[in-house]
């Protein structure tokens, strides 16, 4: 559906992530779903392992924020993260220390790319075990799938163990 038709049937415009993947010529697909505000529950909403689900975690490392990307029934292990970027000067940060980081995102929506938002990509190696991951799509509404390759290779991320 295109743009007007979309503005007179009262329709959002596609996520800005959305818009990249096109300008980018990869494959995806969009998924539409229930509100899912954590990364399990969107495993179980779009009927996928939760080793698929690509779970956004903002951090700082030296005050500066950085995008972790972990498979969503994981969690940040602070000392391998402290291990893979060469610091001890890490933590974890809230909601509002990043909001206004994300403009064009519900707050927990942001998709895996943080290149996008001029910020450094940490993935776990975890999420390359599946030839495709899923991620939500700026929205709590609304996911992408894709192959990780493609991920990888438009993301730009470090690859290591975060979990």
């Amino acid at each position: 559906m295109g743009l007007l038709n979309r503005l007179l049937a009262h329709e959002d415009p596609p996520p800005p992530i959305e818009t990249y993947l096109r300008e980018q010529h990869v494959d995806f697909s969009v998924h539409h779903h229930s509100p899912a505000y954590s990364a399990q529950r969107l495993a179980a909403v779009e009927h996928v392992p939760g080793r698929m689900v690509a779970k956004v975690v903002i951090a700082f490392v030296h005050e500066e924020l950085v995008m972790l990307c972990l498979p969503a029934p994981c969690r940040v292990d602070l000392f391998k993260l402290m291990n893979a970027v060469g610091t001890d000067s890490v933590r974890l940060a809230r909601e509002p220390d990043f909001a206004e980081a994300f403009p064009d995102c519900e707050v927990g929506a942001m998709p895996p790319f943080g290149n996008l938002y001029e910020m450094p990509v940490y993935v776990d190696r975890q999420l390359a075990a599946d030839e495709r991951i899923v991620f939500q799509a700026c929205r709590h509404t609304e996911t992408v799938e894709m192959a990780f390759t493609d991920f990888m290779c438009l993301a730009h991320p470090i690859l290591c163990d975060l979990c």
